[in-house]
């Protein structure tokens, strides 16, 4: 599609100047504005217009509910410049949240739990300070409070986002009860890379899926108003492109084009803006040599302006004051100047703001108006969350322990969220008769088992999961065990035990993966290998010529081509938390037919990395029949296993794709893709429908296929059913290098199937 073009016209206008003042060091980002490097400012793709005020921010919006904007000017007027920054500043312990308010109050305390805890520090803000301003308390409920659920990027796997909802209803009732009214989640950073430790907390490679994913998540934490007794403030995280970090190294440079930057990072925040997020969390990178902390464009200009977001940003850990370590700030004060112009309106753990907000206002660096801002913004979700009304929680109300009603839907959800990827000879489900030898590192592990960012709520670190070993025991008529090795270890003087239990028995089921410190922050691994000798251990278990069946615990990709070639049957488990070890033999003996996809490829090699379904074409795409093409010399083109793939205990057939229409107006038209979807095999089970597009002919290169629906399906034996999808221009529009929404005429090719590599195709054309 290219022989003309349409850009909306409801374009987006920010003075760029108003947006840059008082940068200071940041030159970089104003050279880049200037020279149209990162071009104009976004047009939305739908009607979201902001006018910015003279310090740079949009005007104010309509106020979420409970936020009653007379009240916030009212405190506001009241205010003193101390007290004003003492909202911008966030602690992380009792101590010094004590000490803060018992001079200038702080505006919020997070990573503290107990509700005696915490309504002592309410007590003292509410009562014993002049304003009575209560704190927000805040904390990474990323995939549970007491109960946890699977890691995010197993959620991801179900295609299904009321299984996201479940576990953010779960977790929120579960948190706020305990005393906790804000949640550093969903993270929602879109990544192409399995070495990087966070994949465990996002959604995987596509904008489209993680977009989903996450605002079942933020509409499931917030609900219609956050101030219940069983909600939370959302936190949308990392903003923005921290998913693109190099080598897959946490706080690593990102450095991406603008065109990627709007159609790949941003879609997700997008639509977390527009479910209602009360708030968002800076990343750590830089984008385009800008610091996220101290970027203008992506916060004044894109986020509150474009998307006319109106809660407040939070720094991420110390994030202000590492913009000196960045080297755009020379001192605290220049990282305050940076951070408080960019629109970074709460400082995480260091005090840069409140140290030297007074001497950069008097030297014109800041403006009171920007405090003021940053000051109404925090205000503004403190209302919302009901707290000037209902500042304490009921103690006796606090979640110690996980509820029968919250174990059942965390076993449901692990269910849900497991991927079959090898079933040689159908050898699942498995009978209960079979002998069964359980070996691994993982067979009888507990806390591993949650993975990452678990642990952290009351009761939750003294509530083990489920073993496999319990499961399958529990299902089993005879088990037999041996560990074989430890997780990382070296040490291969337990294979002869774990052989000659192998030898005993009708099937192995081996736990093999990582540990739940092996994955999320500051855990990348530049080998995605199974760790220590773990691939060891499956040779020699192969090698008794007994059926195996592998099942995996790990917060990311790995390269299982070996396990692949050698394993009868493999399960792609995940950390599924709580109830894993009951949900895994659930899908083992068969009473859940699993239906999960893969949000992510696995590579074959880390070699391959990054690989990702929604690459360009290239000039010269790969063609194993010539070499020069863009492949390698010792690797087949492709992942191991395809973004979207998943096997199931049942076969299904998905035909008679077929078009509402072959044209799409480019001014709203819409088009119906409808496609019947079949079980033929003699089980019950979920089938996922994918639905892709590819813009063969585009101004700006456009990937081979992107997500743009997607329905998880479950049908009795024979059964068929008709799914319908409607793609609009939205669908096949994308942003250009100058931030402009282009929706171009021309053909556009759609494909329905199972995984990314679906066959099944039709045409329409955009006019």
């Amino acid at each position: 599609m290219m022989t003309e073009q349409i850009t909306e016209s409801r374009q987006l206008e920010i003075s760029r100047r108003a947006a840059l003042a008082g940068m200071g060091g940041l030159a970089v980002m104003g050279t880049a504005l200037s020279t149209g490097l990162l071009g104009a400012a976004p047009a939305a793709a739908e009607p979201i217009v902001a006018e910015p005020s003279a310090n740079g921010s949009p005007p104010l919006p309509k106020p979420r509910p409970g936020a009653d904007e007379r009240k916030i000017s009212s405190l506001l007027r009241r205010m003193t410049l101390a007290e004003k920054l003492g909202q911008l500043q966030l602690v992380n312990t009792p101590d010094l949240a004590r000490q803060a308010l018992s001079t200038t109050p702080c505006g919020g305390v997070f990573s503290v739990v107990g509700a005696a805890t915490l309504n002592s520090l309410q007590h003292q803000a509410v009562e014993q300070t002049r304003l009575g301003i209560p704190l927000i308390f805040g904390l990474d409920v990323i995939h549970g409070y007491t109960t946890n659920f699977p890691i995010p990027l197993g959620q991801a796997s179900s295609f299904d986002p009321a299984v996201a909802t479940t576990d953010a209803t779960v977790s929120a009732a579960e948190a706020r009860r305990s005393g906790i009214t804000w949640t550093y989640a969903p993270m929602m950073d879109v990544t192409h890379e399995p070495r990087w430790g966070r994949i465990a907390e996002g959604d995987g490679e596509d904008p489209y899926l993680a977009s989903q994913m996450a605002v079942a998540k933020v509409q499931a934490y917030q609900g219609s108003d956050y101030s219940a007794g069983d909600k939370l403030a959302a936190c949308a995280k990392h903003f923005v492109a921290y998913g693109g970090t190099e080598g897959g190294r946490d706080y690593n440079t990102v450095d991406v084009s603008i065109s990627e930057l709007h159609n790949h990072y941003l879609p997700p925040f997008k639509a977390a803006v527009q479910a209602g997020v009360a708030t968002l969390m800076a990343s750590f990178n830089a984008v385009a040599g800008v610091p996220a902390h101290a970027n203008s464009y992506t916060i004044r200009q894109v986020l509150k302006g474009s998307y006319h977001f109106d809660g407040f940003v939070v720094s991420d850990y110390t994030g202000i004051h590492e913009l000196i370590n960045h080297g755009v700030a020379g001192n605290g004060a220049d990282a305050a100047a940076a951070g408080i112009t960019a629109g970074v309106d709460m400082e995480m753990v260091s005090t840069d703001y409140f140290d030297n907000a007074v001497q950069l206002l008097a030297q014109h660096r800041i403006t009171e108006q920007q405090i003021d801002d940053a000051v109404r913004r925090i205000l503004r979700v403190k209302f919302a969350l009901g707290l000037f009304d209902n500042p304490y929680v009921d103690e006796t109300g606090e979640v110690t322990a996980v509820s029968p009603a919250a174990r059942a839907q965390a076993r449901s959800t692990a269910g849900r969220s497991i991927v079959l990827l090898k079933n040689d000879n159908s050898l699942l489900p498995l009978k209960k008769s079979a002998r069964v030898a359980l070996i691994g590192p993982l067979a009888k592990a507990t806390f591993d088992l949650n993975g990452t960012w678990s642990g952290l709520g009351t009761g939750a670190g003294t509530t083990a999961p489920v073993t496999v070993f319990d499961g399958i025991s529990a299902n089993a008529s005879n088990v037999s065990y041996a560990p074989g090795c430890d997780i990382e270890s070296s040490d291969t003087s337990q294979f002869a035990a774990a052989v000659a239990t192998a030898r005993g028995a009708d099937v192995v089921v081996l736990a093999l993966g990582e540990s739940a410190a092996m994955s999320g922050e500051a855990s990348a691994r530049s080998n995605i290998d199974l760790p220590g000798v773990q691939a060891d251990l499956l040779a020699a278990i192969v090698a008794t010529k007994k059926p195996v069946v592998v099942v995996l615990f790990n917060g990311r990709p790995l390269t299982l081509q070996s396990t692949h070639d050698t394993a009868t049957a493999i399960v792609e488990a995940w950390a599924p938390g709580v109830e894993g070890g009951n949900a895994v033999a659930d899908v083992l003996y068969g009473k859940v037919n699993p239906g999960a996809k893969l949000p992510v490829s696995f590579p074959r090699a880390v070699g391959q990395v990054p690989i990702y379904y929604n690459h360009l074409n290239t000039g010269r795409p790969a063609d194993p029949n010539n070499k020069y093409t863009s492949k390698y010399l010792d690797l087949p083109s492709g992942p191991l296993y395809p973004f979207g793939f998943g096997l199931s205990y049942t076969t299904f057939a998905i035909n008679n794709l077929r078009l509402s229409s072959g044209r799409l107006s480019r001014r709203g038209g819409k088009i119906t893709v409808s496609a019947d979807v079949r079980n033929t095999g003699s089980r019950s089970g979920d089938e996922v429908v994918q639905l892709y597009i590819h813009d063969p002919v585009a101004s700006l290169a456009q990937p081979v296929r992107r997500l743009r629906g997607f329905s998880r399906v479950t049908l009795a034996p024979g059964q068929t059913k008709t799914v319908k999808f409607t793609l609009g221009t939205d669908d096949v529009g994308f942003y250009d290098n100058n931030a402009r929404f282009l929706v171009e005429p021309g053909q556009i090719e759609v494909y329905v199937g199972s995984s990314s590599e679906a066959t099944l195709t039709a045409t329409f054309t955009v006019t």
